[in-house]
């Protein structure tokens, strides 16, 4: 074991402090991984703080993981020292086991090991990007475009997969109407991919405060959901609408904006239940679906779409010693529109 630098919880309430962590010693297909840059993800603020329930102390987060790769196992051919290369929100998996095909590992979640507040498949702690470095397996690390900075590219490794998999998944592009329900951390980036596959988009948001900004990341309507009449002129409007925001909302009301055979997906993770009729859903063949992150090979094919199109994160960029005003202004949406932390800034 070797000991790293990272900003560690050691409780619900401590908030995150210097200190350090044990990483396991490399093996012949593991990569030794130096961090530049973490982003900051709403998920990092809930599991430090146990919002959900299940947070394992001492705990490190981060899993938007850009960095170089100092050291390779004698068996690892795909990186080379040098390299830039991404961490995502998970570092093993059954693929591994031979238990389900490489493309849906990421739903098996008997072996499903998290970047951070999990076990790896030997028993071991795992502790996220919040440190100075990281050793993961060879299959779960990604290639970085050429042309892509380091820094907007770490949210494309939770917030962008998180975008791209349903818009891939439900076929977006010409002719499809897309609506992308709140523009933040998640939306903008939502807003960015549809526009770039070729779809007619549409902000939902709860006022027009942000509509310039949709217009500038490639929206071609705004609507604010505050105005009743918004669903009354939208109504049997769009083929997909994806739900960014961790909100519960009045699903029959988003349900009814959808066309037959329309998809109605969440991608944030509701305050509480909710309620919806049935009817409408079976009347127009309509879906109510819920998307996660993709595999790593979707992953990796979302980057090359990134590059290609030239789609990074807006972000904030700060030092480590100043996450826990970042966790509050996170809390309260003060953020255009992803914070990442410059991981050098952990030696200082």
């Amino acid at each position: 074991m070797s000991q790293t630098r990272a900003y560690v919880a050691s409780s619900a309430t401590s908030g995150l402090q210097p200190g350090t962590i044990e990483r396991r010693e490399p093996g012949a297909d593991d990569v030794v991984i130096d961090i530049t840059h973490c982003g900051v993800c709403h998920t990092d603020l809930s599991q430090t703080r146990n919002e959900w329930g299940g947070s394992v102390y001492p705990l490190v987060p981060g899993h938007e993981i850009v960095g170089v790769v100092r050291a390779v196992g004698a068996a690892v051919r795909e990186f080379r020292v040098g390299e830039r290369v991404g961490v995502g929100t998970f570092v093993d998996g059954g693929h591994s086991l031979g238990v389900c095909a490489r493309e849906h590992e990421h739903r098996d979640h008997k072996h499903f090991v998290p970047t951070y507040n999990g076990k790896d498949h030997e028993g071991r702690p795992t502790y996220g990007g919040y440190a100075q470095s990281i050793v993961v397996k060879q299959g779960y690390v990604l290639h970085i475009p050429d042309g892509v900075p380091s820094d907007a590219a770490a949210p494309l490794l939770c917030a962008g997969i998180t975008m791209y998999s349903p818009l891939r998944h439900w076929k977006a592009g010409p002719g499809k109407k897309v609506a992308v329900v709140g523009l933040g951390g998640l939306g903008h980036i939502a807003v960015k991919m549809a526009h770039a596959m070729g779809a007619e988009v549409t902000v939902l948001s709860q006022s027009l405060s942000k509509q310039a900004d949709g217009a500038r990341l490639g929206a071609d309507h705004f609507h604010a959901t505050s105005d009743p009449e918004t669903f009354k002129k939208l109504a049997d409007t769009f083929d997909l609408i994806l739900v960014t925001v961790g909100a519960t909302l009045d699903w029959n009301a988003y349900i009814g904006l959808l066309r037959m055979d329309g998809a109605l997906v969440l991608l944030g993770i509701p305050s509480g239940p909710g309620s919806v009729d049935a009817f409408p859903l079976i009347a127009s063949r309509k879906t109510l679906s819920g998307s996660g992150v993709g595999s790593i090979p979707e992953c990796q094919e979302m980057l090359a779409f990134c590059a290609k199109h030239g789609i990074v994160s807006d972000i904030e960029t700060i030092p480590i010693q100043q996450i826990e005003s970042a966790f509050e202004r996170l809390a309260r949406g003060d953020v255009r529109y992803r914070f990442v932390i410059d991981m050098a800034s952990l030696g200082k």
